[in-house]
């Protein structure tokens, strides 16, 4: 999972270090309040005026504070917006906390890819401003590492799921596979959420078409050998 610590630094084009740490870890209900209110109002700013025009200011003044409180909390729009990074990255460990407690392998291949979906797409509803927040993780060096993260956390996690499942493979060759589902749903989801009711339900009965596919052919193969 993310690293919190001071050691979050990056090296901007004018060579510089950026820091990306919190100016002081909240502890205090009132400053920790304050803190996720700082992430949430980026997250609502990041959805109505996009990346490129985002800054402090707009942030301290939609939060309701001086610019010099807002930096008390967080140096730069990057620092929030990796802690907003950091937090849906959380969510997404705990969901698979969540998963890896079901009787995986007592599940029909049908019901454990529906359970499966259904559970990530919430992170990514729930997530505001996900669509920018995801390309800024990918294309913004300072969050470059987030996506990453995101990246080995999923695969990492997807790989121990198929093992109980009973995908007997290599682990490199259950990596492989858990990428390619990584990458379908990933992409996927982040349609999904853009997507009338009707639309968005069309769109994942395909996606569980195309999962359920790929795992019912290598689940076979392990079968057989």
């Amino acid at each position: 999972m993310p690293n919190k610590s001071s050691k979050n630094t990056v090296m901007p084009d004018d060579g510089q270090k950026q820091d990306l740490a919190p100016r002081n870890e909240p502890v205090q209900s009132r400053s920790i309040r304050r803190s996720k209110q700082i992430i949430d109002v980026t997250g609502e700013l990041l959805e109505r005026v996009g990346l490129d025009d985002l800054n402090t200011i707009i942030i301290a003044k939609e939060v309701g504070i001086s610019i010099g409180s807002l930096y008390h909390y967080f140096p730069n729009k990057y620092a929030i917006l990796y802690a907003m990074g950091s937090r849906w990255l959380e969510s997404i460990d705990a969901v698979f906390m969540e998963v890896l407690r079901w009787p995986l392998e007592e599940l029909a291949l049908s019901e454990l890819i529906d359970k499966i979906l259904a559970i990530h797409l919430k992170t990514y509803k729930k997530q505001k401003a996900i669509l920018t927040l995801v390309q800024a993780m990918f294309s913004v060096k300072e969050l470059r590492e987030l996506d990453a993260q995101h990246d080995d956390l999923v695969i990492r996690q997807m790989s121990e799921v198929f093992k109980r499942i009973g995908l007997q493979r290599h682990i490199r060759e259950r990596e492989r596979i858990a990428r390619l589902y990584l990458e379908v749903t990933h992409s996927t989801f982040l349609v999904v959420v853009n997507q009338n009711e009707n639309r968005a339900k069309r769109t994942l009965n395909d996606l569980k078409r195309m999962i359920e596919s790929l795992l019912a052919h290598h689940l076979s193969n392990s079968q057989e050998r």
